[in-house]
C-alpha cells in the first residue's frame, strides 16, 4: 500500500520531476547490473575459492558498490548544479575501487581464487567510469577511467597472461568504460536540457502574466493620464479665478468634479473588465501562447462570432484568465477550448487541460481572485462559472452565459 501511494504521488508530480526520477533510477540500475554480474562471478568461483579470500573479495566489492550508489546521487546533483563536488566521497569511492581491482588479483596469486575471478576487476574497472564523468570534466574523467583499464591489463600480464592478451583486456576494458561513461554523461546532459526547457517555460508563463499587467497599466494610463492633466489645469484655473470671478471658478470646480466622477467610472470599467475583450482575438492569442509553451492547443469555435458583444467580451476574459491558469498552475501537455451555442440560446465555453499538479490549485474552492473575478463578470450577464477536476489530473473550466435566442 505504501509503495502504491508513492507511485500515485509520483504520478501527480510534474513531468520534469518524473523524468528526473526515471533517469536517476536508470543510473542506479546500471550500478545494480554491475552488482549482479559480480555476484554471478562470486557464485561461480565459490566452490574453487578459499573461504577467507572469497569473503574478503566480497566485502571489498560490496562496500564499493554501496559507495557507487551514494556517489551517483551526489555526483548527479553536482553535475546539475545542485551542490558542491563531493571530493571526499570521490576519494573514498576510488580508493574502494582500487581495492576491488587489486583484491581478485591478490586472491588469485595466493591460490585462493581461480582465474575466472579476474572478471570482477574488469567489471569494476568498466562501471567506475559512470560516476567519474559526472564529477569531473571529460578529459580528467577519461584519465581517471584509463587507470583502472591499465591496471587490469598489467594485472593480467603479471598473472602469466600473454602480452597480447593483456593488451586486449586493457583495450576492451577501456572501451566498456567509455560506453558506460557515455551512458551516464548523456543521461545527465539530457536532464540539464530538460531543466533549462522547464525554466524557459516558467519564464514564458511569467512573461505572459507580466504582459497582461502591462496591458492593464496601459489602460489605466490611457484613462487617467488625460483626465488628471485636465483636473490639474482646471483646478489651477479655478484658483486664479477665485479672486476675480467666483462664478467662473465655481463652474471650473464643477467641471473638475464631473471629470473626477467620469474617471472613477472608467477605472471601475477597467478593473472589472467592462471594456470589450475580443473573443476571437483571445482564442487566437491563447493558442499562440500555449503552443509557444509546448502545449498542444485545440480550438473548437462554433458560431462564436454570432454572439452578442457583451457575451463575447465576458467569454474573452474567461479565455484569457483560463490560459494564464494553465501556464501558471499546471504542467499541461494539451489544452482544448470548446465554444458552442445550445438550442436554448445559451453560450457555453469549456477549457480543459491536463497536468494539474496538486489538489486545489485550480479548484473553484481555492478562492483565487482570477476565478472569483470571472465568476462575478459572468454572473452579471446571468451566467455561471464552474470548475471540475477529472481523472488523470485534468481540469475543466466551464462558463455558461445566456446569449438570447436559439441557434
Amino acid at each position: 500500500m505504501r509503495t502504491f501511494r508513492r507511485l500515485e504521488g509520483l504520478r501527480r508530480t510534474s513531468q520534469r520531476a518524473r523524468f528526473h526520477h526515471y533517469v536517476a533510477w536508470s543510473l542506479y540500475f546500471i550500478s545494480l547490473t554491475n552488482a549482479v554480474l559480480v555476484a554471478t562471478v562470486l557464485v561461480r568461483v565459490a566452490d574453487e575459492s578459499d573461504a577467507a579470500a572469497l569473503a574478503a573479495v566480497s566485502t571489498v566489492v560490496g562496500g564499493q558498490l554501496l559507495l557507487s550508489l551514494v556517489l551517483i546521487r551526489t555526483a548527479l546533483r553536482y553535475y546539475l548544479g545542485g551542490q558542491d563536488r563531493p571530493d571526499r566521497l570521490l576519494v573514498a569511492y576510488y580508493a574502494a575501487t582500487a581495492a576491488t581491482l587489486i583484491a581478485p588479483v591478490l586472491a588469485e596469486a595466493a591460490g585462493g581464487m581461480p582465474e575466472e575471478g579476474r572478471a570482477i576487476a574488469i567489471y569494476q574497472a568498466v562501471y567506475c567510469a559512470g560516476p567519474a564523468v559526472l564529477a569531473w570534466p571529460l578529459r580528467r574523467a577519461a584519465a581517471v577511467c584509463a587507470v583502472p583499464a591499465a591496471t587490469c591489463a598489467i594485472g593480467a600480464v603479471a598473472l602469466d597472461a600473454p602480452l597480447l592478451g593483456g593488451l586486449v583486456i586493457g583495450v576492451a576494458t577501456a572501451g566498456g568504460a567509455a560506453v558506460c561513461g557515455a551512458a551516464f554523461r548523456t543521461s545527465a546532459w539530457t536532464l540539464k536540457v530538460v531543466d533549462r526547457l522547464d525554466a524557459a517555460r516558467e519564464t514564458e508563463a511569467r512573461l505572459a502574466v507580466a504582459e497582461e499587467r502591462l496591458r492593464f497599466g496601459r489602460d489605466l494610463h490611457d484613462v487617467l493620464g488625460r483626465n488628471l492633466s485636465v483636473i490639474a489645469l482646471k483646478s489651477e484655473l479655478a484658483a486664479q479665478l477665485l479672486q476675480r470671478d467666483k462664478g467662473a471658478a465655481l463652474d471650473e470646480m464643477a467641471e473638475v468634479q464631473r471629470i473626477a466622477r467620469d474617471s472613477q467610472r472608467e477605472i471601475r470599467e477597467v478593473v472589472r473588465g467592462y471594456r470589450r475583450a475580443d473573443l476571437h482575438a483571445e482564442l487566437v492569442g491563447a493558442r499562440g501562447v500555449l503552443q509557444a509553451a509546448g502545449i498542444v492547443c485545440r480550438i473548437e469555435d462554433r458560431h462564436g462570432e454570432r454572439l452578442p458583444e457583451p457575451v463575447q467580451s465576458a467569454l474573452g476574459w474567461v479565455v484569457r484568465e483560463g490560459t494564464t491558469n494553465v501556464l501558471r498552475h499546471a504542467d499541461a501537455g494539451r489544452c482544448t477550448v470548446r465554444l458552442r451555442r445550445l438550442a436554448n440560446g445559451e453560450a457555453v465555453l469549456e477549457m480543459e487541460n491536463d497536468g494539474v499538479l496538486a489538489e486545489g490549485v485550480q479548484d473553484s474552492q481555492g478562492g483565487g481572485m482570477g476565478l472569483a473575478g470571472l465568476r462575478e463578470r459572468v454572473a452579471a450577464l446571468g451566467g455561471s462559472l464552474s470548475t471540475e477536476r477529472g481523472a488523470g489530473g485534468t481540469f475543466l473550466l466551464t462558463a455558461r452565459v445566456p446569449a438570447g435566442g436559439a441557434e
